[in-house]
């Protein structure tokens, strides 16, 4: 079994013949023509063409109550998600894009008072990945936090940014039934309850 240390290539390892923007907003789509190296090959690849979606850098945060046993997870209207056969309102953890040149860490800190009014405590990194590397080159950094978390959610969210977002309670036992009642669609969310998850079963073995 071979344990996979480091890539196998590189950035020297590929060339990009030709680039334009074809779109330039809060994201921009931008069209590549390039070529790369082939595993077990001497000869590289055909000229590929590709669009590339550019995305500023995110991060999240599922902040948890271990005295009350309890979770803060938001719930928003996603336009990515508006084809989804159960709803484009979406459970989410509590998430934003850098703003900037603030850190990660900062983003998230402000964005849990943003959308939850929640004042969280040391954060714990747990993954920074790429939720969509075939097509989008946004990075997103995970974390967890511990919190003094309510009784009962509320609605939050920066009116002017067209932010109505519904935050929801909910307690470590209700967790398995998110798995299975279909409501968790993207990874983040997943990720971090699952992390949970984990970190709950070893403190109580």
């Amino acid at each position: 079994m071979t344990i996979i240390q480091q890539a196998t290539f590189c950035k020297k390892d590929f060339k990009i013949h030709q680039r334009e923007y074809l779109y330039r907003g809060f994201i921009g789509v931008e069209k590549l023509s390039l070529n790369h190296h082939l595993f077990n090959k001497t000869t590289e690849s055909p000229m590929l063409n590709r669009e590339l979606i550019h995305r500023p850098e995110a991060a999240g945060v599922l902040i948890y109550d271990p005295q009350k046993q309890t979770i803060a997870l938001i719930e928003q209207f996603r336009i990515g998600a508006i084809e989804d056969d159960i709803s484009p309102w979406q459970l989410e953890i509590i998430a934003g894009v850098l703003d900037g040149d603030e850190s990660p860490e900062i983003c998230v800190r402000r964005e849990a008072l943003e959308e939850s009014g929640c004042q969280i405590n040391e954060l714990q990194h747990l993954f920074s990945f790429y939720p969509s590397a075939g097509a989008c080159d946004e990075l997103f950094h995970l974390y967890t936090a511990q919190a003094d978390l309510p009784v009962e959610g509320g609605i939050f969210g920066v009116e002017n940014e067209g932010e109505n977002i519904k935050l929801h309670i909910i307690h470590f036992q209700d967790i398995p039934n998110l798995f299975t009642n279909g409501r968790l669609r993207n990874a983040p969310i997943i990720m971090a309850l699952q992390w949970l998850q984990n970190a709950i079963t070893i403190k109580s073995v």
